[in-house]
């Protein structure tokens, strides 16, 4: 490399590193072209994951601005160069990608690129992305390349490594798909139950009211009475299961968004007085994100289901570069020393597996008629 061995090994260290630490397909995808591009002192670098459809499913670029890839348009479809980069799994390094035969042109607010250099992204035989750069930053006298040979060695070092993060991201993500459809399997059994005993009750509390009708009017309004009771905790459990069955929408709107509509849901299916503020957080790495909004949708259900609360009050803040979730309730709280039953019972276990599975930690104060308060402290990144 022009910088000498030295800084280049220290930059593909740094390149490599950054890749890994992030978990999210997105975030690879974007930490691999900006790699790619600074480490080769590009102009634009650009990565594209194929569809089975003749376009891509992700494309993501680095050294276009967001005006300019609005103004772009669609996504490309796989032709020319980037189709000839899929189909036949080899390397393109062009002095003049215009002047090429299969260059089939660009839209009108495309950039305008002329060297090129391009390696596929396999996984064994599998080729999974493309990786490209163009416009080299350095003298290009007429007619020739500005990426040499070594710069396509070290790219193809960078998209080995790239096809590894990819592919280890993807199976992340897979198990966070299982353990939601897990989690969705488990609140459905749940609901199940609950709802079923609740009906159960329902029926053979009506049967008694009708059986009471005529011989004991006075014990069959009662009974009418108690059907009234069960079939609004009934609904309750309907609409709290619906809410827990709901996807979270973290990507899309992000932590203190989803924790806020969340809790506005509950407000308004529940008796007790829910309230939300997040101060200054900001965004988490997925994992903490969820582990957060876990631990809060388990401790809600606590509160509104068990201690009886008339209030319950949720904060998140900012601590350090993490955050720090509490939820507090006024409700007959627990004694601490039964920790192990109650532990059982209010899911403290899942909670505290939540918490240290992210590098976090959970604390519980409570006392009997004194409420209770769970806190959450999650690093950030």
């Amino acid at each position: 490399m022009s910088q000498g061995p030295r800084s280049g090994l220290a930059a593909v260290s740094s390149a490599l590193l950054a890749m890994s630490r992030h978990l999210e397909v997105r975030d690879v995808l974007k930490t691999i072209v900006a790699s790619a591009r600074e480490l080769l002192d590009a102009q634009y670098a650009a990565l594209g994951v194929p569809d089975d459809h003749g376009g891509f499913a992700q494309f993501v670029v680095d050294g276009v601005s967001d005006a300019q890839w609005k103004a772009i348009g669609p996504l490309p479809r796989q032709h020319g160069i980037l189709a000839a980069m899929l189909r036949e799994a080899k390397p393109e390094r062009l002095a003049d990608v215009r002047k090429d035969p299969r260059f089939e042109g660009w839209p009108s607010a495309h950039p305008d690129m002329s060297d090129f250099l391009g390696l596929p992204i396999r996984d064994g035989d599998e080729v999974i992305g493309a990786l490209f750069l163009a416009n080299k930053n350095c003298p290009k006298p007429e007619g020739s390349c500005g990426f040499t040979e070594e710069d396509e060695e070290l790219l193809s070092i960078l998209a080995q490594h790239a096809a590894i993060a990819l592919t280890n991201a993807r199976l992340y993500e897979r198990s966070r798909e299982l353990t939601i459809a897990e989690e969705r399997s488990r609140l459905a059994h749940e609901l199940h139950d609950a709802v079923s005993q609740k009906l159960f009750s329902l029926r053979l509390t009506a049967q008694a009211a009708a059986a009471l009708v005529d011989r004991d009017p006075s014990r069959a309004k009662g009974e009418l009475q108690q059907v009234a009771v069960l079939a609004a905790e009934a609904a309750d459990e309907l609409r709290a299961a619906v809410v827990e069955l709901r996807p979270a929408a973290l990507d899309e709107d992000g932590l203190v968004a989803t924790l806020r509509t969340h809790i506005q849901v509950l407000d308004r299916a529940h008796a007790a007085r829910v309230t939300f503020v997040g101060r200054g957080v900001r965004a988490l790495p997925a994992a903490q994100e969820e582990a957060v909004l876990r631990v809060a949708q388990e401790a809600l259900h606590n509160a509104l289901r068990h201690s009886g609360a008339e209030h319950v009050d949720v904060t998140l803040d900012r601590r350090g570069g993490g955050a720090v979730l509490r939820v507090t309730d006024d409700g007959g709280g627990f004694d601490p020393q039964g920790i192990r039953r109650a532990g059982r019972h209010l899911g403290l276990v899942s909670m505290r597996d939540r918490a240290s599975g992210v590098g976090g930690a959970l604390t519980v104060e409570s006392a009997p008629g004194k409420g209770t308060t769970i806190e959450l402290e999650v690093p950030g990144g």
